[in-house]
């Protein structure tokens, strides 16, 4: 028969256990890209020696992370830690589309407690893999500077994920949603939370705003399209040329023509927030 103390005990760890649960809090988010949390929780239960309690506290406000850290140190390395040890295993396994989500995982926006916030970077903690010591996570779009520091990123992830063998577009999966209002106390934002949703809830809903356009990537990676996309700004200073003193074709007879070279023009479709 079950002593009182053992009772005791045994109910300690149920508390315990459900304290270490994600909770719902009044800005959740940290399940908008539920197709890549259950891709790198897959490639981290394989190999786990720091003991993460799961990926997903990798996303949670500091307070709330906390709960997950296992042996990491610093709250604010769990994102990356979580993504590192991913990206090991991926690898160790020879599976790249997983050494992809780990990189993108690692480039997610973490929850912050009001719209507009920020998420310190990690300092305390160096990753092992370099593909994913180079990337930083998104920042909350309302947050100043927040167009130009996601783009950094997005572009910076489009890179590792085609040194891994990836396609290097899939780095728009790692986009946030469009800004929230610096002056609801809620905090809510524009944001989706769904567990249950195994494409992402951001992606089923259409919430995702991308942070750069396919040619941005196609030029940062050294892609097909980079020069195609470099082409006009190089015709340009030609086209000039030819202008100037009348001495060309179209400033003679009125007869423009358009630049030799100019690539035909290309529709990017962004999807709308």
């Amino acid at each position: 028969m079950p002593s009182f103390k053992n009772t005791l005990f045994a109910i300690a760890c149920m508390t315990a256990a459900v304290s270490a649960l994600p909770t719902k809090r009044e800005v959740p988010q940290e399940h908008s890209h539920e197709d890549i949390i259950r891709s790198v929780r897959a490639s981290l239960q394989k190999n786990n020696p720091a003991g993460i309690v799961d990926d997903v506290f990798g996303l949670l406000g500091n307070a709330a992370a906390a709960n997950g850290l296992g042996k990491i140190a610093d709250v604010n390395c769990l994102q990356q830690a979580t993504a590192d040890q991913a990206f090991t295993n991926a690898k160790a396994a020879g599976d790249v589309q997983g050494q992809v989500d780990a990189l993108i995982f690692r480039a997610l926006e973490r929850n912050t407690a009001t719209v507009g916030g920020i998420s310190a970077p990690c300092t305390s903690i160096k990753a092992t893999n370099p593909e994913i010591a180079a990337i930083q996570q998104h920042q909350d779009p309302a947050s100043p500077g927040a167009a130009a520091a996601n783009k950094a990123v997005v572009l910076a992830l489009a890179k590792q994920i085609k040194a891994v063998g990836g396609n290097p577009q899939d780095a728009l999966k790692s986009g946030t949603f469009k800004p929230g209002n610096l002056n609801d106390k809620t905090g809510k934002g524009n944001t989706c939370d769904d567990a249950n949703d195994a494409n992402g809830c951001i992606n089923t809903l259409k919430l995702l705003v991308p942070d750069a356009t396919a040619a941005e990537i196609d030029a940062a990676v050294g892609g097909a399209n980079a020069a195609a996309a470099a082409a006009p700004a190089a015709a340009a200073p030609a086209a000039a040329k030819g202008a100037k003193g009348g001495k060309g074709k179209g400033a003679k007879g009125g007869k423009a023509a358009a630049p030799a070279g100019c690539p035909a023009a290309a529709t990017v479709t962004v999807t709308a927030a």
